[in-house]
């Protein structure tokens, strides 16, 4: 039973990617804010994000913002159902990349991708130019997972690594010349982290970055993805210099720093619904219930 429901659940999304764009995002705007209503943990997780990383605004901004969240990321969800099924002509016309002469450079490519709710868009786009390199990790649901997977794989042949792969498999993709699409900005727990500044509270991050571009010589080209009224627009900013610098430490927190920067210019688009904050400092108390 949990099956068919979950076919059916999947032949509605498959509907829905004919839609034109207005109507599926007017679609993702009443069910993002259904979910503002009825998702009350996920809410919190948010309110509580918010809290942290904007303690200058009045709560009712914050309110409002994590509203806007949530309708950008239900539309986000939505919206994915092109990737996985619209044709390429569609997908070129609502997903339009610039800065794509950033990739070509003589040494490997980390394309550092901080979790805006347009990632999924950005790496549908990228796979549709070049074959590339990320990681995947398996759903709950497998009839789910099984067709975010094939999203995944629909073009150019991609390298999918699990995160249980570590970086061996990642630096030698690296070194065979795929670009290294790298979402860099959640919390895996204590293991292999360490805590760099995020709006000024200690965040758990993985120095992965900093400790391939050392192995490998990779320059790191950062990628925005934004959500704009008639798609997406996906944005490669000139690669870092000075990259690596003195130490991992100094890399991470300055990978930080960026990614900062960035959400201040959408912070509605901003993945808020993650506890990002989760994994605390010895002797700190948890900000999440």
């Amino acid at each position: 039973m949990k099956s068919l429901f979950s076919h059916l659940a999947v032949f509605f999304l498959w509907l829905l990617h004919w839609l034109p764009l207005p109507v599926l995002r007017f679609f993702g705007g009443l069910l993002g804010r259904l979910l503002f209503v009825l998702g009350r943990e996920r809410r919190m997780v948010a309110l509580t994000n918010l809290r942290l990383c904007f303690p200058e605004r009045s709560e009712s901004e914050r309110i409002a913002l994590a509203r806007r969240h949530f309708i950008a990321f239900a539309r986000a969800f939505l919206d994915r159902t092109l990737g996985w099924w619209a044709s390429p002509k569609r997908l070129a016309h609502l997903i339009r990349l610039s800065g794509g002469e950033h990739l070509k450079q003589d040494r490997p490519v980390i394309i550092l991708a901080p979790h805006f709710v347009g990632l999924d868009a950005g790496g549908t786009m990228m796979t549709m130019t070049t074959p590339l390199v990320s990681v995947y990790s398996n759903q709950k649901n497998p009839v789910f997972s099984q067709v975010l997977l094939n999203g995944r794989l629909r073009f150019n042949q991609p390298v999918l690594l699990s995160r249980q792969d570590g970086m061996r498999k990642a630096v030698k993709a690296l070194k065979d010349g795929y670009p290294f699409y790298y979402l860099p900005d959640m919390d895996f727990g204590p293991q292999d982290s360490i805590f760099a500044p995020f709006f000024g509270v200690p965040a758990a991050t993985l120095p992965t970055v900093s400790r391939l571009a050392r192995l490998t010589g990779a320059c790191v080209v950062p990628c925005i993805c934004r959500q704009v009224a008639d798609g997406y627009e996906i944005s490669l900013q000139p690669a870092w210099e000075n990259f690596p610098g003195e130490s991992v430490e100094a890399d991470t927190e300055r990978m930080n720093r960026f990614i900062e920067n960035e959400v201040r210019q959408m912070p509605e688009q901003y993945f808020w619904l993650h506890k990002r904050f989760k994994t605390r400092p010895p002797g700190e108390e948890r900000f999440y219930p």
